[in-house]
């Protein structure tokens, strides 16, 4: 008896199959149908279009937009005291054109040492000019 069940289930299943690939094929066959569209048409269409366009002027082309600059802010917190990143390098180029008598333009790189417990950063200007600045 249960040969027979599994053999039922086997011909109930094929037979679903067989029904699924139907519905499979006439649905592609409508879908293809919709698609096709007259070989003349087409081309009367794709020639409209050409001539159209160029007809039309060009249009402008929009300049790429321009994103947002990241506004950064660095600010040491030391026993009590703030000091943040602007504030020490704008003493830092003080004291490099007030102390130095040189142009801001002349700076290459900085590299700024802080040193909260000593209440000064330390700095290096084009690898060879040093200095310090209260924080």
């Amino acid at each position: 008896m249960k040969m027979a069940a599994r053999r039922t289930a086997v011909k109930e299943a094929a037979a679903a199959a067989e029904e699924k690939t139907a519905k499979t094929a006439k649905t592609t066959a409508a879908k293809t149908e919709k698609k096709t569209v007259k070989p003349a048409a087409a081309k009367v269409e794709a020639e409209e279009k050409t001539v159209n366009a160029a007809e039309e002027k060009p249009a402008a082309k929009k300049a790429p937009a321009k994103k947002a600059a990241l506004k950064e802010t660095v600010i040491l917190q030391f026993a009590g005291r703030e000091t943040d990143y602007a504030d020490v390098m704008k003493k830092v180029k003080e004291y490099w054109t007030k102390e130095l008598k040189k142009k801001v333009g002349d700076m290459a790189s900085v590299t700024i040492y802080l040193k909260p417990e000593e209440g000064k950063a330390y700095f290096v200007i084009n690898g060879d000019v040093t200095g310090s600045v209260e924080l």
